[in-house]
């Protein structure tokens, strides 16, 4: 028996604070069982190998190979399916037949095969870890998943404009659920929130003229916004790193108003400083104020009556996104692929698969039709 294989479990690189696993994911991340030399390698389960996975995806989080989002996400699926469905196969017996139960199960919750694929993923990275370790000599056979990628339902110009005048009708005025809760009744967002912020147009607006994600809606201060006037007007925006890109993104002549208006109206609030959010400001708990923000656009579009896109898409603010990418393509004049990718921190894959493939021909027929001017 290879003890040292064994040990590995116990000496798996982990983060520096060691309240780390326990604070985040503990029903994952709590310390593991003692595993003595007596154990045989037959005793070493696939909860086993997810832990010490974690442990060891902690490292490449302290290294910046992948950022802590990305682990978190991870942590969560393991928590939330693999290991309660899982968790107790022993690593040396864990066959195709156990991957193709988690499709099984994921599929039976409504998961879309997008999902389910993303899933057996991790579910392989947990096999070769046990690979990587010398806990299992080879992995098995995975079953095939075919993904079917569905475009997010962005917004045309008459729905952007629809919704834009909702939101601006709606300023000040109490959310329906508001009405229904009895005194004393909690809610997930204090009374005091239950009434539509003045900035949610302004952040639609901001949205489809910065190409930014939403999770960059809650980490963004003014200190990375800069307007640019010269030649063109502009913002150069220097957010921080999401999903390992990190260049300046460039907005839309539009966006430099809205940012101008946004900010005149924090200075009468007491906010706008360098290290003040631009968005929901006075919530220092930012994945909740990204929620209000999201929880005041659905009313938006249950109001407007476009909550679903037009392939049955349930909408969200990541649609404002879609949308921003989608309209230059339409209307930029001669803009490639390849520039608006980098500007709005994607690949030029995502973008062919999940925002130009909602366009037709007739789209452009005006480009076209066109024809190059003879030389002169």
């Amino acid at each position: 028996m290879d003890t040292n294989v064994i040990n590995l479990f116990n000496k798996s690189p982990a983060a520096n604070d060691s309240g780390f696993f326990e604070r985040a994911y503990p029903a994952i991340h709590a310390p593991a069982h003692k595993i003595t030399i007596e154990q045989k390698l037959l005793s070493i389960s696939v909860s086993d190998l997810s832990k010490g996975l974690m442990q060891a995806e902690a490292a490449r989080v302290q290294r910046k190979e992948i950022g802590r989002p990305t682990w978190q996400v991870m942590g969560n699926r393991l928590r939330a399916h693999i290991v309660p469905l899982l968790g107790d196969v022993q690593a040396q017996l864990f066959s195709t037949a156990d991957a193709q139960r988690l499709i099984d199960h994921l599929g039976a919750h409504g998961f879309s095969s997008t999902t389910i694929a993303q899933y057996l993923v991790l579910l392989r990275k947990v096999v070769m870890h046990g690979v990587h370790t010398g806990v299992l000599r080879d992995a098995p056979a995975f079953p095939k998943v075919k993904v079917r990628s569905q475009p997010r339902g962005s917004f045309s110009v008459a729905e952007y404009r629809t919704i834009v005048g909702a939101a601006r009708s709606l300023r000040g005025h109490a959310h329906p659920v508001l009405d229904k809760l009895s005194a004393g009744e909690r809610f997930w967002i204090a009374r005091e929130l239950l009434v539509m912020p003045d900035e949610l147009p302004w952040l639609i607006r901001w949205m489809v003229n910065t190409f930014v994600r939403p999770s960059d809606i809650k980490l963004m201060k003014h200190k990375h916004i800069e307007v640019v006037r010269g030649k063109h007007v502009y913002l150069r925006m220097n957010l921080p790193e999401t999903k390992r890109h990190s260049q300046p993104i460039v907005s839309l002549r539009p966006a430099v108003r809205v940012y101008e208006c946004l900010l005149a109206y924090r200075g009468t609030h007491g906010f706008g400083g360098a290290e003040d959010y631009i968005f929901m400001p006075h919530l220092k708990n930012r994945e909740h104020a990204l929620a209000v923000l999201n929880f005041f656009f659905h009313w938006v579009l249950e109001k407007t009556g476009l909550a679903k896109g037009p392939l049955g898409q349930s909408r969200t603010l990541y649609c404002l996104r879609h949308t921003a990418i989608t309209l230059r393509l339409l209307y930029g004049q001669g803009i490639d692929m390849l520039t608006l990718a980098r500007n709005a921190r994607t690949s030029v894959n995502m973008v062919e698969r999940f925002y130009a493939s909602v366009l037709s021909g007739e789209m452009n027929v005006g480009l076209l039709q066109s024809r190059r001017g003879r030389a002169s």
